[in-house]
């Protein structure tokens, strides 16, 4: 750890941190690929009907909605830090409750606990890591929380497949999430608060001690004095919801908002949540293992997150977000063609790679980073809870009428290319508002940022 005195920056103590803080990221890719692995042992033990599998895959989700609403309020008073222990702890309970469930109805209370937890941590962890980043570093290491996502993943296939058996085998899986829950709580009570969080409420030796550990002394200094320079303007705690719907700002939130529905709606969640039933029905099957039908493109999205670290860090957002949005857009098309032409079933893969790599390379990534990065400090708070809530929404959306579409579009026409053919319409409509409205933020200081809204907000 950097003495106070010392004037290097301290590049280690920043990943500690933001390593711990995503583990959020970590908890909600885990839950979404942990839930397609259990449901065939869920369906036999609950006998559920297909409007109750819907329920038990979207419960989760739906839970995550209302993270960002109480996350709101508790990010801005008791701080990003206790939020996210705060997520820990419905994290806990869901783990418990979930492996020990009786029936579906109380198995979906537990896992709608859950999800509260992931709304709270992918609201605060976002916030939180890009607080305490150095501007450079910033886009690199709120990236992080993406490879925790696609980590999670990963790691949900191979335990899915560990415990693919019959009787306890489902209750196992869900008992798992255990370990990484008592490595978050562990790590969370080693982490500081956000400095730019104590800098709003006064704290400043305590905000100046963080940023100089982080920063070294002299940019520690300035960096709290351009914190203070900006709060000196506004107060964060006493900012209305109305503020985010002035001139400027309002810009920054409506851009935020389309930004995460449109990470949410594109398709390539669905693909990725849905990949192994897809498999199935165009007659994939690798083995006898559902689970591992799907391993290549899990596999994929793990080295095109990896792959994104040095494209975030060498090219513009907006340059590299356009670009994965152009190929999911083709990636959605080949897709269709190969439906409707009734392609060997193998050629399936080959669009559900294009899509899924474009998407972690691009969007899956920028989503999160520009948002937060465009809004002001006094409220982001505010800001983010709103643009999370919408993204949560459309992501329960999605999830819950992916199947019902795609049967839709079977039954009309003999096939689902309609159903691709509309998520490519998505990523092109998509693609448009990316070039037309969001900004490039790269290199830039969060502070830097707040004035070229303040900027607009005067004209």
């Amino acid at each position: 750890m950097v003495q106070t005195g010392s004037d290097r920056e301290n590049k280690w103590y920043v990943y500690l941190i933001v390593l711990v803080a995503s583990i959020g990221g970590f908890m909600f890719g885990f839950d979404l690929v942990i839930i397609a692995g259990a449901l065939p042992f869920l369906d036999v033990d609950f006998q559920l009907t297909p409007a109750l599998k819907g329920f038990a895959v979207s419960s989760a989700i739906l839970g995550s909605v209302t993270g960002p609403l109480i996350g709101m309020w508790f990010t801005e008073r008791l701080g990003r830090k206790k939020t996210m222990m705060l997520a820990a702890f419905f994290f806990m309970i869901s783990t418990a409750g979930s492996a020990f469930a009786f029936g579906i109805w109380d198995f979906a209370v537990w896992r709608f606990l859950g999800g509260i937890g992931i709304g709270l941590a992918m609201i605060s962890s976002p916030i939180y890591i890009a607080e305490l980043s150095p501007p450079h570093l910033r886009g690199v290491l709120v990236n992080v929380n993406q490879l925790s996502n696609v980590i999670g993943i990963n790691l949900a296939v191979i335990v899915g497949y560990l415990f693919s058996f019959d009787g306890w085998g489902w209750r196992w899986m869900f008992g798992s999430q255990v370990v990484p829950v008592v490595i978050l709580m562990i790590g969370l009570y080693l982490v500081p608060e956000s400095p730019r969080w104590l800098a709003a409420r006064g704290r400043l030796d305590e905000a100046l001690d963080v940023l100089t550990k982080i920063n070294g002394a002299s940019r520690g200094k300035l960096e709290l004095q351009e914190i203070s320079d900006e709060l000196g303007r506004s107060n964060e705690s006493k900012v209305a919801f109305g503020e985010l719907w002035k001139p400027g700002i309002r810009q920054a939130v409506m851009i935020g908002i389309v930004i995460m529905v449109f990470s949410q709606i594109n398709g390539v969640n669905m693909i990725l949540l849905y990949a192994p039933t897809i498999m199935t029905e165009v007659g994939i099957s690798f083995g006898s293992n559902a689970i591992l039908s799907a391993i290549p493109v899990y596999l994929l999205i793990l080295v095109t997150t990896l792959l994104a670290f040095p494209l975030i860090n060498r090219f513009s957002r907006r340059g590299l977000l356009l670009a994965g949005v152009a190929f999911m857009v083709l990636g959605h098309l080949v897709m269709a063609i190969n439906l409707f032409m009734a392609w060997p079933p193998l050629f399936s893969l080959i669009p559900m790679l294009i899509s899924a790599g474009a998407f972690t390379v691009g969007l899956a990534p920028l989503s999160w980073i520009i948002v937060s990065e465009i809004f002001p400090n006094r409220v982001r708070g505010k800001a983010l809870a709103v643009v999370c809530f919408f993204l949560y929404a459309a992501s329960f959306v999605t999830a819950q009428f992916f199947p019902m579409m795609t049967d839709w579009f079977t039954k009309q026409f003999d096939t689902a290319a309609g159903v691709y053919l509309f998520f490519a319409l998505v990523c092109a409509a998509g693609f448009w508002f990316c070039w037309r409205f969001v900004p490039e933020t790269k290199g830039l200081s969060l502070e830097k940022i707040s004035q070229f809204w303040e900027i607009r907000r005067r004209r």
